[in-house]
């Protein structure tokens, strides 16, 4: 895939959307184009991976464009088709009782995980899915984790009867991306985990993650990783956020940090969110452990780094939301706050 192919994609797309005469083929080139799963601008957002380094911040945007026109022309051509139709329609017969529809809105869930994918597709990453049942191997095993690890307990994670398990982080579809593609790798994977936490204000049973990895044969440093956070602060909580990095420990990392960005409510001041610190703990991150690179077959000359953050966190501190429970309880005075 090129920039010529993009170009001559949206050229395409936008002749054959402008001939659209009705309703059901301006819905079967939505589909065709920017269905969810199976949409030709999907597939080659997917496809991302594969472009030369160099040329993929290009491609990106080229591909967010086609996907804004394609949207824009959708939506005229189902106005376009509506009126068109109307006329062949009998009279509207004011006498019959109206029929009230509640608007949908998208879920504060799904908005964080749009809005992620976004900024980090603007710096050439793709957008990766994998299973939400997965192997030991990929769940533990090549992610470093040792045996005795408190998290491979039944206690703390849902075992099933094969020897899978439900995920408890979304690494592991880094993991399947290493194991099938050659580096270089730049991917994120939003998706949703499985731990056995007691549910309460700001913990479940099931929750949601987004992970990001960078892989190259060219030396990527924590310098890199910090730039790459540094622009994601700044799209994500606004311009003036900062980021500061403290050790920690992670088993797939090393040297591993937590990342922390400056109150977006306060600007550092302290206050309510912040706990009066002027800092929110956001993510984790590091640079990528060799033994990983051993697990999944890559030369231990690799350099990269990953991070990963909660999305409900992420929802919580952006909307000021105090219980985690609110964004599971389909209470539609709560999500509609959120248009």
């Amino acid at each position: 895939m090129t920039l010529a192919d993009i170009k001559k994609t949206q050229e395409e797309a936008l002749s054959q959307i402008a001939s659209a005469s009705t309703q059901a083929e301006v819905e079967q080139l939505r589909i065709k184009y920017i269905g969810a799963k199976n949409g030709l601008v999907q597939a080659m957002m997917k496809n991302l991976k594969d472009i030369p380094a160099a040329e993929k911040p290009e491609a990106g945007k080229a591909l967010n464009a086609l996907r804004a026109a394609v949207t824009e022309a959708i939506e005229t051509a189902k106005s376009k088709t509506g009126e068109s139709n109307s006329a062949s329609r009998s009279p509207f017969d004011f006498s019959l009782p109206g029929n009230w529809t509640v608007p949908g809105t998208v879920h504060p869930i799904s908005q964080v995980i749009e809005e992620v994918s976004r900024i980090f597709s603007s710096l050439g990453f793709t957008v990766a899915d994998g299973p939400d049942i997965e192997t030991e191997f990929n769940n533990f095993d090549a992610l470093n984790t040792a045996k005795h690890h408190p998290s491979r307990d039944e206690r703390d994670t849902f075992w099933l009867d094969d020897g899978r398990l439900l995920r408890t982080q979304t690494s592991t579809v880094q993991i399947r991306e290493m194991l099938s593609h050659k580096p270089p790798v730049r991917i994120i994977n939003p998706g949703r985990c499985y731990r056995r936490d007691t549910i309460d204000a700001t913990h479940g049973a099931n929750f949601h993650q987004i992970e990001g990895l960078y892989v190259d044969t060219k030396p990527v440093s924590l310098a890199d990783l910090k730039s790459t956070l540094a622009y994601f602060a700044r799209e994500m909580m606004g311009p003036s956020v900062k980021v500061r990095f403290r050790p920690h420990f992670f088993p797939f990392t090393e040297p591993s940090v937590e990342a922390d960005f400056s109150c977006h409510l306060c600007h550092g001041k302290g206050c309510r969110v912040c706990k009066q610190s002027g800092w929110i703990e956001i993510l984790g991150a590091g640079i990528v452990d060799t033994r990983v690179y051993k697990n999944v077959g890559y030369d231990e000359d690799c350099y990269g780094y990953a991070f990963g953050m909660g999305v409900e966190r992420i929802a919580m501190i952006k909307h000021g939301i105090t219980d985690l429970r609110l964004l599971y309880a389909n209470d539609l005075r709560f999500l509609q706050q959120f248009v």
